[in-house]
């Protein structure tokens, strides 16, 4: 067992590491190391030697100190995080767009597992999981007090294997058991399609690598088949986000120039300011950007840019509401902190954070449509979340080919997607409205 001096030193040690890796990021009027500190480190590390001395067990002690570092950062806001390298590895694959799994975005509500969105055309979202569905268990494991990364490493898995999550939904009088099979999740964060021969569909699910990529290969197929389209509708409903160069990426795509986004922190390092440029191949027609509540992170950023700029009608339900800016901080043991420094804010200013996107025109859902992207769910949203960072004002489709093939399940579609078809509506009438102003 090692003596009081030298646990004593490993705690100083830490306590340097951290400083280290916060002083860019703090307020220099609280950086130091007073007599306060001090003080509370020797209560840390009391408790740490009687800890050592008189469990009931024998604890190694590093795992003594990445608990406490893991429940200190966990105590600042729902999405700052101590990274062991597994999970580190873990968040680095959920960028590149592929790993194996069920396909869900969870959050913590209420100490509670919940998902925020299902992913398309995974088997999360084929099994019929919704926003707003609290995991109660998984494989039979109760999930209070469970962390996300650990719930995330029991749902992940080999290829064609089972895993079964126990879901209660807000109008389920007890909870239900969904058996999923997991899959090698490979995501194609864009899909695009035409509908009545006139408007643009591009639907964006997750923003990740080759998100910019495929978004601008999507504009190229539907501008090079259709060269008068009346509208381009971009929809974002149930889009968790994901990367934030992606995010401004895909707004530059429709914008000439204007403000995108910028981010505010306590240390004015961590500010930065995201402009539009002007590539001389921005489409010009009409934009409606549809969004919900499951419309989250750098889906808000895409959305109140358009919004903020003019360049599009925002139509649907108030957004999520995560405006906060999470830095991956790397630590050399191959661990990291994802830790929140800064917030977004839209062209015009108005903070993101526990506030979403207001739509211009609000279109509730219609409940006969079951699929996870329109069905009425719980509007579960980033003020929701135990510990979330207060907002400024708180508390104040196929492809277009195959046109005359799919004419009836465009139908259809329009038929169970209200939303869908006021976008539409609106892009078709643009023109008319138009013509009445002049007059």
């Amino acid at each position: 067992m090692k003596s009081a001096k030298s646990r004593l030193f490993a705690t100083l040690c830490l306590l340097t590491t951290l400083l280290v890796l916060f002083g860019p990021y703090g307020d220099s009027r609280v950086s130091a190391v007073d007599s306060s500190t001090y003080k509370s480190l020797k209560i840390f590390n009391e408790v740490l030697d009687i800890v050592e001395k008189n469990y009931v067990e024998e604890v190694k002690q590093k795992k003594l100190i990445d608990e406490a570092v893991n429940g200190m950062i966990k105590s600042l806001d729902p999405h700052s995080a101590y990274l062991t390298p597994d999970q580190y590895k873990e968040l680095q694959v959920d960028t590149s767009g592929t790993f194996g799994g069920l396909g869900i975005v969870i959050s913590m509500q209420n100490d509670q597992l919940t998902v925020v969105s299902p992913i398309e055309d995974t088997p999360a979202f084929k099994a019929g999981l919704k926003a707003g569905d609290r995991i109660m268990k998984i494989d039979g494991q109760i999930t209070k007090g469970m962390s996300i990364q650990d719930a995330v490493k029991k749902m992940r898995g080999p290829e064609n294997t089972r895993v079964t999550l126990t879901i209660l939904r807000k109008d389920m009088k007890e909870p239900r058991d969904y058996e999923i099979t997991r899959a090698v999740i490979k995501i194609k964060s864009v899909k695009h399609s035409v509908y009545e021969d006139s408007i643009g569909y591009i639907r964006i699910s997750a923003f990740q690598e080759s998100t910019a990529d495929e978004l601008k290969k999507a504009m190229q197929q539907i501008t090079g088949k259709f060269k008068d389209l009346k509208g381009i509708v971009v929809d974002v409903r149930n889009n968790p986000g994901g990367l934030l160069d992606q995010a401004v990426k895909a707004s530059d795509a429709f914008l000439k120039t204007g403000t995108i986004v910028s981010t505010k922190g306590r240390a004015k390092a961590i500010e930065s300011k995201f402009v539009a440029r002007d590539d001389g191949n921005e489409p010009t027609c009409p934009m409606v950007v549809l969004v919900n509540e499951g419309t989250a992170s750098a889906s808000e950023i895409l959305s109140g840019a358009l919004q903020d700029n003019g360049r599009a009608i925002v139509l649907g339900m108030p957004t999520f509401g995560k405006g906060s800016v999470q830095t991956v901080i790397p630590l050399e043991d191959g661990s990291a902190l994802k830790l929140t420094t800064a917030k977004y804010y839209t062209p015009k200013g108005r903070s993101i954070q526990a506030e979403g996107i207001k739509p211009d025109i609000v279109v509730e859902p219609i409940r006969q449509a079951e699929g996870p992207e329109t069905a009425e769910t719980h509007m579960l949203r980033e003020r929701d979340l135990k510990g979330h960072i207060r907002g400024d004002r708180e508390g104040e489709p196929k492809p277009a080919d195959a046109r005359e093939k799919d004419a009836g399940k465009e139908k259809t579609d329009l038929q169970k997607d209200n939303q869908l078809k006021s976008a539409i509506d609106i892009l078709k009438s643009w023109e008319v409205f138009k013509r009445i102003g002049k007059n």
